[in-house]
Formats: C-alpha cells, sequence, structure tokens
C-alpha cells in the first residue's frame, strides 16, 4: 500500500508487473495460514516467577516490537512464549536508522503499557532489548543535550521506564528482526526464534548477552557551554523564591546532581531517583537549621551549648547526615527513630512554611490539629501550632468553604425603639408569611389558592397587627396598609425589607405625592408617611419582624395541623393568633411581688387584656357533627390535649441520678462540704436521723457537730471509710 501511495497510482491505472507479482506470493501463499496453530498458554504450569522481555528493531522498511512472558516452577523448568507485537512502516520521508531504531523501542514501551493493563499475574522484573548502541546510549544521557525529535521520544521513554532495564541484543539473535524486515507466510510456522524468542531466554543470566562499550560521540547531541558565576556571600539556595516545597525539592536535588556531575562523581540514571530527592531534603533542612539556629556552629564543633540556650530543653544532638534533632525522653520507647528522634525546625524559617502548606495540601486540606500532629511524626517545628493555624486560615480553598465571616459590634437600638411614643403603631415594621393554602368555599371539591398574612408590629409596644392578603402585589399591600391605618391609626415610620411589593408601594405613593403636591394642603404635606428600608440580604437587620413572624407561624401550625381553611375562617384564626400575641407577656406592671397581673401590648390598646370569647368544650365530639366554627374551636382545644399527653409524658425518665446509692446509716463519721472553705477545714460529724422524702428515699440528714447539729442534703455529705469490722 505504500508503494502504491509513492507510485501515485489512480484506481484505474495498470499496476507495476514488480507490484503484481508481490501481490499473487502473497495470495497464493495466504492458504498456509489455514494450517498455521499457535498455543494459547503461554505461562507454564505451577509457575513461580513470571518475567517480561521486550525486543525491539527497525529497518528502512519499518519498525516494531515483540513482548515475550518468560516463566519458571519450582521444577526450573522454563517457557518462554511470545504474547504480543506491534509493528509500524517506516515513514515515507527518509529518516535515519538510528531514529527509527527508537522509534521502535517507544513502541515496544507502549507495547508493554498495553499489555501490562491486561495481565492480571504479577511480574517480577521488566527488560527491554535492543540491538542499536546509539539508542542505549541515547537512553543513558540527559534528554536537554540531545535534539528536539531524539529528546521527545527519549524523554517518554525514560518518563515511562525509569525503573527497567535496557539491555543489547546481538541482530541474528534479535526476533524483533522478522517485525522489521518480514517474512515468508509459509516460512512462519517453522520459526522457533519468532514462536519462544532466543535460546538464551531459557538459560540463566549470566549467559545473556553482555552491553557493549557506548561511544561517547554519539548523533544528534549539542553541545553547550554554560558559564557559571558563584557569589560565596550568598547561600547556597534561597528559599525566599520558592512558593512550592515539591519546587524547592527538586530544585535542590538538580543543584546536588550538577556539583556531583563537576566533581565527575557517578551519577544514577538520567532523571531524579527517589534517593536523589531524599538528599536535596536533607540538605534543605540543614540549610533551614542553619539559618534558624545559633545553636547548630556549637553542635557541628562539638561544644558544649550555653546554660541560658532556649533550645537545650530539647537536648539537641546531631545524627549521622548533619541534621539537628531532638534528643528527648523517648529513647525507650518502641516506636521509630524519626518518632523518638524528630528533626528540629523553627515555624518562622520559609522552608518550614513551605513544608506545612505542602502537607496541608497533602492532606487533603486537614485541620491545624491534624496537621501538626501528621508533621510531628518525622519533624519537631517549635511555634508549630500557630503556623499549623496560620497556613489553615491562609489556605485559599479552606477560607472559601469555611466561609467566614466579619461580625462587628452589634448596633444600638433604633431610636423608635427606647422612646415612648404618643400612640400605638406610631412606627411598625411590616413583613410577609407564607404562603398558606385556602380553601375556596366548604365541603369536598373545593379548590386551594394562595394566600399570604402581612404582619405590623409596633416599635414601642411590640404589638401585632395582621392581616390577609391574596397575593404580593403592591396593591394588595396599599389595600392592607389602608385598612391597618383606619384600625389603628396612619403610622409615621414605616421599616420593611427591600421586597418587590414594599418598594412598589413606596414608589407608587411617592409619584401620588409628587403629582397631587399643589392640591394638598400643607399640613397634610408635612405628615406624610416615612418608609424605611434595610440593606439587602440583611434579615438580622429586621429582627423585630421577624420575631413576629415565627410567633405567628407557631401558633398557626400548631392550630391548622393538615386541614384547609377558607379565607373567612382563615382571618378569624389570625385573628385570634393576634389577640394571642397581643396578650403575652412584656414586663411586671409593678416592683409590687404581689401583683401578678403583667404589662402586655394590649394594655397600650384597649386598657386591658385581649381575651378571647367563651366557648363549649368539644374535644369528645365526633368531628362529623360539628360545624366548620366548632371545628375551628375543637382544633384549638385539641392543642392542650396533645400538650398533657404528649409533652407530659415526655418528663417521665430521669436524665440522670438513675440509681439509689443511700448507703449511709446513723452515726456513720461523715465530713459536711462547704464550697467556700478548703476540704482540710470542712466539719466533721455523725449523722443522728434521717428524713426520707413520699418516696421513702432518704435525701436529708441531721450531723451532729461540734457546734451542734445541722441539717444537709446528700450532696453536701461526705461519708469517710468504715473501720467496725477492723
Amino acid at each position: 500500500m505504500q508503494k502504491l501511495w509513492l507510485l501515485k497510482l489512480t484506481w484505474d491505472e495498470q499496476l507495476p508487473l514488480e507490484i503484481i507479482k508481490l501481490w499473487l506470493s502473497i495470495v497464493e501463499n495466504l492458504s498456509f495460514l489455514n494450517n498455521l496453530r499457535i498455543p494459547r498458554s503461554v505461562i507454564c504450569n505451577q509457575y513461580i516467577n513470571v518475567d517480561l522481555h521486550i525486543f525491539s528493531d527497525a529497518s528502512q522498511v519499518a519498525y516494531g516490537a515483540c513482548l515475550y512472558v518468560r516463566s519458571s516452577n519450582n521444577k526450573n523448568n522454563m517457557m518462554v512464549r511470545l504474547l504480543s507485537a506491534k509493528s509500524r512502516v517506516a515513514p515515507i520521508r527518509p529518516t535515519t536508522i538510528p531514529r527509527l531504531e527508537l522509534c521502535a523501542a517507544l513502541v515496544g514501551v507502549r507495547l508493554y503499557e498495553k499489555v501490562i493493563s491486561w495481565l492480571r499475574i504479577q511480574v517480577r522484573s521488566v527488560i527491554f532489548w535492543s540491538d542499536s548502541t546509539i539508542v542505549l546510549g541515547w537512553l543513558k544521557m540527559l534528554p536537554n543535550k540531545l535534539q528536539p525529535f531524539v529528546r521527545n521520544r527519549v524523554a517518554e521513554i525514560l518518563e515511562k521506564t525509569c525503573s527497567f532495564t535496557w539491555r543489547h541484543v546481538p541482530t541474528d539473535l534479535n526476533p524483533a528482526d522478522y517485525v522489521s524486515r518480514g517474512t515468508n507466510i509459509n516460512q512462519i510456522h517453522n520459526l522457533d526464534l519468532w514462536w519462544s524468542g532466543p535460546q538464551f531466554l531459557k538459560g540463566d543470566m549470566s549467559n545473556w548477552p553482555a552491553n557493549p562499550i557506548v561511544s561517547d560521540k554519539l548523533p544528534e547531541t549539542r553541545s553547550e557551554i554554560s558559564l557559571v558565576v558563584t557569589d560565596q556571600k550568598k547561600p547556597l539556595i534561597d528559599f525566599e523564591r520558592f512558593s512550592n516545597f515539591i519546587r524547592l525539592q527538586r530544585s535542590m536535588a538538580y543543584v546536588l546532581r550538577f556539583i556531583n556531575i563537576c566533581k565527575k562523581k557517578p551519577v544514577q540514571g538520567k532523571f531524579l531517583s527517589n534517593d536523589d530527592l531524599h538528599n536535596s531534603l536533607n540538605t534543605l533542612i540543614r540549610l533551614s537549621q542553619i539559618e534558624s539556629f545559633e545553636e547548630y556552629v556549637t553542635l557541628y564543633n562539638n561544644k558544649k551549648l550555653p546554660s541560658k540556650c532556649t533550645i537545650l530543653k530539647f537536648n539537641p544532638f546531631l545524627d549521622e547526615n548533619k541534621i539537628m534533632r531532638v534528643g528527648g525522653r523517648l529513647g525507650n520507647a518502641l516506636f521509630t527513630y524519626e518518632k523518638k528522634h524528630p528533626i528540629m525546625l523553627q515555624s518562622t524559617n520559609r522552608f518550614t512554611k513551605l513544608l506545612f502548606k505542602y502537607m496541608h495540601v497533602k492532606l487533603l486540606h486537614a485541620g491545624p490539629r491534624l496537621l501538626l500532629a501528621s508533621i510531628r511524626e518525622m519533624y519537631w517545628p517549635i511555634g508549630g501550632l500557630k503556623l499549623a493555624k496560620y497556613c489553615y486560615r491562609q489556605c485559599y480553598l479552606c477560607c472559601r468553604y469555611k466561609g467566614r465571616v466579619i461580625n462587628p459590634l452589634m448596633g444600638n437600638l433604633p431610636q423608635g425603639r427606647v422612646t415612648p411614643g404618643g400612640f400605638p403603631f406610631e412606627s411598625v415594621d411590616v413583613d410577609y408569611a407564607g404562603p398558606i393554602m385556602s380553601a375556596s368555599r366548604q365541603g369536598r371539591g373545593c379548590k386551594l389558592t394562595k394566600v399570604y398574612i402581612l404582619i405590623f408590629v409596633c416599635f414601642a409596644t411590640k404589638a401585632v397587627h395582621v392581616e390577609l392578603t391574596g397575593d404580593l402585589t403592591s396593591n394588595n399591600y396599599l389595600s392592607a396598609l389602608r385598612r391597618f391605618i383606619s384600625r389603628r391609626g396612619k403610622p409615621k415610620h414605616i421599616y420593611s425589607d427591600n421586597g418587590t411589593s414594599f418598594v412598589g408601594a413606596y414608589n407608587e405613593i411617592g409619584r401620588f405625592i409628587k403629582d397631587n403636591c399643589n392640591s394638598l394642603s400643607e399640613n397634610l404635606a408635612q405628615e406624610n408617611i416615612n418608609f424605611h428600608f434595610i440593606p439587602p440580604q440583611a434579615p438580622h437587620f429586621g429582627g423585630l419582624w421577624e420575631a413576629g413572624v415565627k410567633s405567628i407561624k407557631y401558633h398557626l401550625r400548631r392550630i391548622l395541623g393538615n386541614c384547609n381553611l377558607t379565607y373567612e375562617e382563615l382571618n378569624t384564626v389570625l385573628v385570634q393568633i393576634e389577640g394571642v400575641l397581643n396578650s403575652r407577656p412584656l414586663t411586671p406592671l409593678s416592683t409590687d411581688p404581689d401583683d401578678l397581673l403583667p404589662l402586655i401590648p394590649g394594655h397600650f390598646l384597649i386598657g386591658r387584656p385581649i381575651t378571647s370569647l367563651p366557648s363549649q368544650n368539644y374535644e369528645e365530639v365526633p368531628s362529623s357533627r360539628l360545624s366548620r366554627y366548632e371545628r375551628i374551636q375543637q382544633l384549638r382545644q385539641l392543642f392542650w390535649r396533645r400538650w398533657s399527653k404528649e409533652y407530659l409524658s415526655e418528663l417521665q425518665q430521669r436524665s440522670k441520678w438513675r440509681s439509689n446509692a443511700d448507703n449511709l446509716g446513723t452515726g456513720d463519721l461523715v465530713v459536711l462540704k462547704e464550697d467556700n472553705l478548703p476540704p482540710l477545714k470542712w466539719r466533721l460529724g455523725r449523722i443522728t436521723a434521717f428524713h426520707p422524702g413520699a418516696d421513702g428515699i432518704n435525701r436529708v440528714a441531721d450531723i451532729r457537730t461540734a457546734t451542734g447539729i445541722v441539717r444537709r442534703p446528700f450532696c453536701k455529705i461526705c461519708p469517710l471509710p468504715n473501720n467496725k469490722e477492723g
């Protein structure tokens, strides 16, 4: 197909004779595939170890890789079988053989990733094989020293096979050679090298092909000259330049690797290993301790710390890595070495702050206590709790999810709440409650509609006025306001929230006054109603009317239950609730203890308490025999029955003191507990008599002391040990 593409032939043109012969040869040999048999088992019976071997090869025609499974059992039986293979046609654009070999190695790595995701067995080791010494040399270099094409593929290979081994295989023993160069169909069945891999895989590792010496001069490399100027006055690394702990640790690891390369020390691998990161962390800890503790130099020189040293209580010492640790008193504890001797850190150091920030995120944004406890498994930060709280407060996500707002000082009461008015409802609060469902008529098949409750609360007297409205429009609000003014008088100030009904009514009244100001008298213009609105989304600014809404809902839910009343009946219930709320006590009427009449809002409205009309007891009467009005009265009376049956029954259980511990007897020596004296000065005495209660349980006793007989409850009596048996 690639040759046809290169010839740029159309579908109706004659094929060249060479391609025709190649195609006829393939068609004639396809029948051999019918007799091809491939064993499905690739692992020996009762296997112990399983290894994977991936071979790669390339040519000018194609490149690819094949994967073999090498298994062995306890009888030293070895089996090597082909599991999977992958091939690709060489690109049309001419390229070098080393580049194609590198692409074949990358195909082998991707083939391994695909196979390992399918296998359900534990693989002991993975080994990659290539017959190209140039590719093996590239894999031992830093990717930044290679050209972009090679660098990108080498970086991907090293990232995915950092812990695996790459070995060299001779070309004549490389089974991937059949992938790159191809073979005839009639010869596939007899290719033992392809189906079972090279013979050396069935033997010991000591007999495997040795890796050749790779030349230092490899293609696709680039030479770089770096000029480094150091200032001895500056530290090795500046902690203030970093805002991420992992980036700081990896940067320090690359610095140490660069130092080792300059000193011509051997470097393991091309990428950072676990040992590199561990050495980097130890170096950073030493640098932070040198910056934070002046005592580090003293300990480094094997000198004794001064007696006034602030960290002397930790008994610090330097370990084998020259890191200062806490001596402590847990040397005999069954803990790890890091737990018994944690590393000392100063919370004001930048390194410690980055460590706390990193651990806070690693522990899924843990709180201050959990963060500090986790860090103290290896480190001992001085002032760690303060830093943990600071790290928790500075976390962006934690601040968002916690949502802590600013709470300023509570303001003073408004002037209308503390100034006596000339009449009730001079300054009022207005708010809506609801919606509640109202029936269109009595009986079955009635239609339910939504109605709302409009509440007026007097600033000074806390008197309540309730109006029932059909909806939340401004017109209905104005109608309810007119009814309120006709019954209670026109208020001077109306306070409300920013509901659309209140704002719309305010605008409508404002437009009316503006349009008719010439026809209104001067006195009438001076008596206009002043509307006041609280800030948006600030219901706590209207605590007075919110409390009124809560009180009305409290009674309404207990009276209605699941019943749906008509508009007229619902209005009657609301007026009764209004009377109940206007009869609630505000404060005692006088300081005379014999005066039991409290001060209520009704005193300001009618000069006496507001009471309901007497009604007959309908509790035992069946509901079917009652009229609609009597049914409403029955609902109100059943509330007290529920109170006596449900609430009083909850008082049966004892919340504490559930068992009787009366083990005192006459003549026992006791101590009288007195709160204003220490225990050594409590008086001694002997019990002379008990005073049992109505249930026969003793709770009070008479005690004879040096000053006479006193009477005390058991909660003030401390018995002393009885030595009669001794």
